[in-house]
């Protein structure tokens, strides 16, 4: 009998060092080709990040990607909106030089070429799985209007995506529903969905109509349907059982990237994870409602915070964290005063969301396109801070590179920069151009912004834009806050990046 325990002490042995054996195996075959999750926050500023500043709120999870990664502190998102930062990040060219790429309707069709190279796309080539988890904003189907009751034809899923689970638009848009691969979950056939951003349809009460209903009042621009208490931006009947509840959207979106995390574990993957926090409505889910004494624009970071500790957790505990590069960003600047009156100005506490930036959403200034940008995973330098000039685009030509792809002709304005992106390298671009009302140069420390007539601040969202009727000059390695124009001290610096942007206008994209 006594010789049973060591029989099955050595069999548990081997048991083990056959499981650490696998699992050395399958690490070693996934270090070539490793996962790559991009997470993208919408509206989060420079400043909203505990790591980048913060000290009124608290990122944790955040931070710790940093810690284990490379924190950049010049790096960019191609536009101050949404729409165009998106479009920018998928196909490596800036927005302005397609028409179409402004902040898009909730019935608009889909803007990314369909026959030209995608970020996504090019993990495809290498035989990744890819999907899209979240707000798409990148327009669904052709010209015309669109049949939500049926598959929509153009989507996510025809510029490269094999699997999405998408909002069509931003949370204060209509439709109000999610689509998993281009068709809209948890429709009653009885209850055909409609949609119309001209004139009300059906008969379910406007924010315009009837305020009493509102749980968050709104100024200006989201007085039609009635979503759960909330004003949206365009009208819609229908649909009534498939409509989202606003303080499951950040839950669902991480149940269902999970849950892609899971079942493509054992081979490489590609998750575009693109979350609607800290955007307006702010409705975070009830365990986050009142925990950062800052209103609910803070609520929702801590929301975001929560989210990406559960993917990196998820990571952990399937084995495959250092075998997966994390990128967490954000699609432009801060706004707080977005319509919505939930007191998030009146809550701030100190808290200051572009930090020392000028500026913010729909700003040709740092606040409106300087975002957080961090990179951790394997070859990723560690707890590092680089100071090095980077794109959003340029993720695509710097994947491509990490694979061992040639950049594709189509992606112009995308730069191979992995070596940078890992932190092994303090070389970024040369030059960036930012784009909001007017298109602004960065190049070393200088900021040239061209001259606009556009208003030099919004009236609805209290932010500075930063257009001016003459030309704007900035040395950023001494004003960050850009509050010292000396273009007429440096007349040759004007005119080198004058010339710069005239050269960027005459390259040619064929759409």
């Amino acid at each position: 009998m006594r010789c049973k325990r060591p029989m099955l002490f050595e069999v548990l042995c081997v048991c083990v060092l056959l499981t650490l054996t696998l699992k050395t195996v399958k690490a070693q075959g996934q270090q070539n080709k490793p996962n790559v999750i991009l997470i993208y926050a919408d509206d989060l500023g420079y400043g909203d990040v505990s790591s980048y500043g913060a000290t009124k709120l608290s990122t944790p999870h955040i931070d710790a990607l940093a810690a284990q990664g490379v924190r950049f502190t010049n790096a960019h998102s191609s536009s101050a909106t949404c729409t165009p930062s998106r479009f920018s990040l998928l196909t490596g060219v800036y927005p302005w030089r397609q028409e179409g790429t402004g902040i898009l309707p909730g019935d608009a069709k889909l803007i990314i070429p369909t026959d030209k190279t995608t970020l996504p796309k090019v993990f495809q080539q290498s035989g990744y799985k890819t999907a899209v988890v979240g707000k798409w904003h990148l327009g669904l189907g052709g010209d015309g209007e669109k049949n939500w009751n049926e598959r929509i034809k153009l989507g996510p899923n025809d510029v490269g995506f094999d699997f999405s689970f998408i909002f069509p638009a931003t949370n204060d848009r209509t439709p109000t529903v999610f689509l998993e691969n281009q068709r809209v979950i948890g429709l009653d056939p009885a209850d055909p969905l409609e949609v119309n951003y001209k004139e009300k349809i059906g008969n379910d009460p406007t924010a315009a109509e009837n305020p009493e209903l509102l749980k968050i009042h709104a100024n200006f621009g989201h007085k039609n349907t009635i979503v759960n208490g909330l004003g949206r931006i365009g009208f819609m009947k229908g649909g009534h059982q498939a409509r989202w509840v606003d303080e499951e959207i950040t839950p669902t979106f991480l149940h269902v990237s999970k849950k892609f995390i899971r079942e493509n574990a054992e081979s490489p993957f590609f998750l575009f994870f693109s979350l609607n926090d800290p955007h307006a409505p702010r409705v975070p889910a009830t365990f986050f409602k009142g925990k950062s004494g800052l209103g609910p624009r803070g609520d929702a970071i801590l929301q975001l915070d929560w989210t990406v500790g559960e993917i990196m957790r998820e990571l952990r505990y399937l084995g495959i964290d250092e075998h997966t590069i994390v990128i967490f960003s954000s699609d432009n600047g801060a706004v707080l005063i977005d319509d919505y009156e939930d007191g998030s100005v009146a809550m701030l506490n100190g808290h200051t969301p572009s930090g020392s930036l000028r500026g913010g959403k729909y700003s040709v200034f740092e606040g409106g396109t300087r975002v957080p940008f961090i990179v951790r995973g394997p070859g990723a330098e560690q707890g590092k801070v680089s100071h090095a000039l980077i794109g959003q685009m340029d993720l695509l030509a710097s994947m491509a590179q990490m694979l061992g792809l040639s950049v594709p002709q189509e992606a112009v304005d995308s730069e191979p920069l992995m070596s940078a992106l890992l932190g092994q390298s303090v070389t970024g671009r040369d030059h960036l151009i930012e784009h909001a009302g007017t298109l602004s140069v960065l190049k070393g420390k200088w900021k040239y912004i061209a001259p606009s007539k556009g208003p030099a601040k919004s009236s609805f969202t209290d932010t500075e834009l930063g257009n001016l009727a003459t030309a704007q000059l900035y040395d950023l390695s001494v004003d960050l806050g850009e509050q010292h124009n000396i273009a007429e001290k440096h007349p040759e610096v004007v005119q080198e990046l004058e010339t710069i942007l005239r050269q960027e206008r005459e390259k040619t994209y064929n759409k």
